[in-house]
């Protein structure tokens, strides 16, 4: 597995939007009981049962999304930690996902992608098309893994499917980038980006099904395809031509 540290993707200006999506992130998760950082001394089982519940309430849950209702907080979580009630949109419980992380590792690796490949694909698209195209990708993500498991009550959490839209859209618009990677964490090569992409892409398949870890590969997939699909049409002439008046190009 290679990390990415950098790409040689030229831009003309400041991707603030790349930035501000990862300042959110790293904000929201400390706010929340998946940092940790407020509960130092109610024990583990308190900070448990904030989590088990932060993450009903804020999750993206399959069963909720297709059916559009709201699920009562489930009978183990209940009978461990007490009844716990909130209003839920299952809609906009497909944003609150995005920004929820399950650990530090789990965020950090989520925001290195987006930091080396979001830059480029923000450039070409201009800000405000770059901030709804990850908005786009991270629902087609949470919906797509709702209707492949329509039935699951396991809550949906990360930004990983929003960030595998950049990805693909990233490998559609730059093919001939190159990226300097860690190479089994140790070892720095300067590979081309659709050998990370490709790679990732391919690692999602093959993961599918996997049953000891509770990634979800296929979200995954449909953010990916999400993404090299709405970057197929910023490769139009017309997307083209108003890319480059946004960004100054000539």
């Amino acid at each position: 597995m290679a990390m990415p540290l950098y790409d040689n993707q030229p831009t003309r200006r400041a991707p603030l939007v790349t930035y501000v999506l990862i300042a959110l992130n790293f904000g929201i998760f400390l706010l929340t009981p998946m940092a940790s950082l407020g509960h130092r001394d109610d024990g583990p089982h308190a900070l448990a049962c904030d989590r088990a519940v932060f993450i009903q309430e804020y999750g993206a849950i399959p069963r909720e999304l297709t059916s559009n209702d709201a699920l009562p907080v489930p009978a183990d979580i209940a009978e461990e930690c007490g009844e716990a009630s909130y209003a839920k949109s299952p809609f906009l419980s497909a944003l609150t996902s995005m920004f929820l992380h399950s650990g530090w590792l789990h965020m950090f690796g989520n925001m290195v992608y987006l930091f080396v490949f979001g830059q480029a694909t923000e450039d070409r698209m201009g800000r405000l098309r770059y901030l709804l195209f990850y908005l786009i990708c991270g629902y087609a993500a949470a919906y797509g893994f709702a209707a492949t498991y329509p039935h699951s009550e396991v809550p949906l959490i990360g930004a990983s499917g929003a960030i595998a839209g950049v990805l693909g859209s990233h490998l559609v618009l730059f093919p001939r980038s190159k990226t300097i990677a860690l190479v089994s964490g140790i070892i720095p090569f300067r590979l081309p980006a659709w050998v990370i992409l490709g790679q990732f892409f391919i690692l999602q398949w093959l993961s599918l099904g996997a049953s000891d870890d509770n990634v979800a590969y296929v979200a995954h997939i449909y953010g990916f395809l999400a993404g090299a699909a709405l970057g197929l049409l910023a490769r139009t002439p017309w997307a083209t031509r108003r890319a480059a008046l946004l960004t100054g190009r000539h």
